[in-house]
């Protein structure tokens, strides 16, 4: 394929959150924006509308460092907060890091003298790139309950994970057939084809679609999406190397710790040090520490 073919071709993923937000967080694709919190919310297309972005500096500038602002933010016409963000580095305290940042913004609606009547309903929708919840579902909705009657306390809290891993175990016809389904397909299309289908079936996809295309040919933004694609790799490769090098230390604490305790049997069938440091490859110092621990 010629370099002109892969140019072509060329499409960033809406999974990448530079290119995410580019779709979402633009005050220009408010209509995508709004079938897409239907879908996920699942109400009315119409509540949605005029709703307020709050935080669309990354887009003016096409900023690719770490300091650029990658979520989501929606504020709606009854001062809702919506938190949107996608993540590809998978952290084993997600649910931890969510009620942290739905606190903060919760928190962040009034000031020092404020009544609590100020507080209103915040929401936080995670599209994650790994499985964070030990549930066979793709969409899981998260409200405070009581534990026996499933009584609701307040409705000011709100959390979604959307786990793209989960799309290939689909199998209930109940969840085929759930409207953020083709946006989760979409997100997670890793080809053009597969999103030219999409779009096929979907206006709103079909809008996104063809925003991400232009996008893409834009080389300040493309320069950006790939800065930014590189910092994420850059990531998976520090945290697999420190996966790695935890398992080699941990085999060779393994072997210490048998080493230790074959000294230690030795020594207690009275095995002379010598011939005991030979056989473990321990340390004679070592294995004289050990011999006065079991006296």
């Amino acid at each position: 394929m010629s370099n002109k073919n892969i140019e072509e071709d060329f499409i960033m993923s809406p999974k990448v959150d530079f290119a995410f937000k580019l779709i979402f967080g633009d005050e220009k694709n408010k209509d995508i924006l709004a079938a897409f919190l239907s879908a996920a919310l699942k109400v009315p297309k119409e509540e949605f509308q005029n709703i307020k972005l709050k935080n669309t500096e990354l887009l003016r500038e096409f900023k690719e460092d770490r300091k650029g602002i990658l979520d989501v933010l929606v504020e709606t016409n009854d001062g809702k907060k919506i938190d949107i963000e996608i993540q590809i580095l998978q952290t084993k305290f997600m649910t931890e890091r969510t009620l942290f940042y739905w606190a903060k913004m919760y928190t962040a609606q009034i000031d020092k003298g404020d009544t609590y009547d100020r507080l209103k309903k915040c929401i936080t929708i995670n599209i994650v790139d790994f499985e964070c919840i030990p549930i066979d579902m793709v969409h899981t909705k998260y409200h405070i309950t009581e534990d026996d009657s499933s009584y609701k306390l307040t409705d000011v809290l709100e959390i979604h994970f959307l786990e793209l891993p989960k799309l290939r175990k689909l199998t209930e016809e109940k969840e085929m057939n759930d409207p953020i389904l083709e946006w989760l397909q979409f997100i997670n299309a890793d080809s053009k084809e597969g999103m030219k289908l999409l779009a096929k079936k979907n206006d709103s996809i079909k809008s996104a679609y063809e925003i991400l295309q232009k996008v893409s040919k834009n080389k300040v933004a493309r320069m950006a999406y790939e800065a930014r694609q590189a910092e994420i790799m850059d990531q998976l490769t520090r945290e697999k190397t420190a996966r790695e090098e935890g398992i080699k230390e941990g085999i060779k604490e393994g072997i210490k710790e048998s080493s230790v305790n074959i000294a230690k049997n030795l020594l207690q069938i009275g095995i002379d040090v010598e011939t005991v440091a030979k056989a473990t490859g321990l340390e004679v110092n070592v294995i004289n520490r050990l011999k006065d621990e079991i006296k």
